[in-house]
């Protein structure tokens, strides 16, 4: 070819947006056109000599290899895309079209930088894994580490965490904190001079960096220990306003944020606080569902739920569980005397006696009017359920003072037990209350076992 035309033929490819790379037999770049120091951030002369391989992200090079060995046995192979790290350390999308030279030994490729379709194809992926999020989720806590998880695909997110306001309280928590060298903050008041409080005050976004002269003039701090290389925060507005913070930080030079970043997460946080709130509202109507609205317990469906699920841990675990039925002597005669406001409040007094009397991994439920449900779940010491329900009684028959008035009840108690009583969550429920009734025909105030057995202190 005419020099002159060779010159033109590389001005050309100096001209064009994608990079012109040929590579010969062992893998290492023989040219590369002006456009690869754009797309890969090394000069041409860089790369000339260079292992094409080494370039390639480390989780793409074993498919690339693969791609490369279909273009050399001349298989068709029109477009491949894989990701490169470019000399910045950032991941670079690109898209090849490549043939393989025999005469020649070389393989000539063309390579397109994609990375703004993948950005975008991958925001959308995760607003839609944001919302799908948001129903499969069982609780505020999974959602959390499912957004966490969804947004580390697509930024660095080694140090992220979510703090929630509580605008009737004027309160600021960090339900969700994950960070390589602090600890969650405690919950704070919203005036404190904190970034993320500064945050949901202002409502706009922020990315401070620690060697930045914003950072040097700032009067607020960061929210718990050491300060970050690089801070960014974007508020989480909801339909009622701002309802929290989304936060990533590196504590490492090698991870910085920039103004596109701060795009990016300001995007999806839209996403992300209608996720929350939609989560936190099926929470609050599950809720409502399974509680009694007036002592707040479980309820009857609830309490059939847990009887089950604590039947199927115990046949898996070989353990031992027990349930208590009890009804509240002289309940009537309080309501009758004082009022349905004094019975209501004693029925929330015995609520809380009771839940004191048990352990946290415990159930204490309403069933219906003055009838309640301890399920005692994990018991290993035949003796440890009556020894719980003699302390229920001794403690329900302690004086209670409710809107003035001194009330004395007492409690009859129905004792069951897992196996001896029942193999399912009706049957055992069944027993108890029978249980119960024969304790309140014997006079009340006592603990009757099923079958007619009498535990210590009955």
């Amino acid at each position: 070819m005419d020099p002159l035309d060779r010159a033109f033929l590389a001005n050309v490819m100096d001209l064009m947006l994608d990079a012109v790379c040929v590579v010969d037999g062992e893998g290492r770049f023989v040219f590369v056109s002006a456009a690869g120091e754009r797309i890969f951030g090394y000069t041409p002369q860089e790369l000339i000599g260079r292992p094409m391989i080494e370039l390639v992200h480390p989780d793409d090079r074993e498919r690339t290899l693969n791609a490369v060995a279909e273009v050399v046995a001349d298989r068709h192979l029109p477009i491949f895309e894989n990701r490169y790290l470019r000399k910045d350390g950032r991941v670079v999308h690109l898209m090849w079209s490549a043939r393989w030279s025999p005469a020649d030994g070389v393989r000539v490729a063309v390579a397109r930088d994609v990375s703004a379709r993948k950005r975008a194809e991958s925001v959308q992926a995760a607003l839609y894994a944001i919302s799908e999020a948001a129903h499969a989720a069982e609780d505020l806590m999974a959602l959390f580490a499912q957004i966490h998880r969804i947004i580390g695909g697509l930024l660095p997110a080694k140090n992220f965490f979510v703090a929630l306001y509580d605008a009737p309280g004027d309160w600021l928590s960090f339900p969700y904190f994950v960070d390589e060298h602090d600890a969650a903050p405690p919950p704070g008041a919203l005036d404190a001079e904190t970034l993320c409080a500064e945050l949901i005050r202002s409502g706009r976004e922020r990315l401070l960096s620690r060697d930045s002269a914003d950072a040097a003039t700032s009067a607020v701090h960061p929210d718990v220990g050491r300060s970050a290389v690089d801070w960014l925060g974007v508020p989480l507005s909801g339909s009622q306003g701002v309802i929290g913070a989304l936060v990533l930080k590196s504590h490492s030079q090698e991870v910085r944020y920039g103004p596109a970043d701060v795009e990016l997460l300001k995007f999806v946080s839209a996403q992300v606080a209608a996720a929350i709130e939609r989560k936190q509202s099926q929470l609050r109507l599950l809720h409502v569902a399974q509680h009694d609205a007036l002592t707040g317990l479980p309820n009857r469906s609830l309490v059939r739920d847990r009887v089950a699920t604590a039947l199927a841990r115990a046949r898996r675990d070989g353990a031992g569980l027990a349930l208590l039925y009890l009804d509240l002597d002289q309940f009537k005669p309080v309501n009758d005397r004082c009022g349905h406001a004094v019975g209501d409040g004693l029925l929330q007094q015995v609520a809380q006696r009771l839940k004191h009397c048990v352990r946290a991994s415990d159930t204490v439920g309403r069933m219906a009017g003055d009838e309640f449900v301890v399920l005692l779940s994990h018991l290993h010491a035949p003796d440890d359920a009556p020894g719980v329900a003699e302390k229920i009684r001794q403690a329900l028959c302690r004086p209670f003072e409710v809107a003035g008035h001194t009330v004395l009840v007492s409690p009859s108690i129905g004792l069951v037990g897992y196996p001896a009583h029942g193999e399912d969550a009706d049957q055992l429920v069944q027993r108890a209350d029978e249980a119960m009734y024969a304790a309140k025909r014997a006079g009340g105030n006592r603990v009757c076992v099923a079958g007619g057995g009498r535990p210590p202190g009955g």
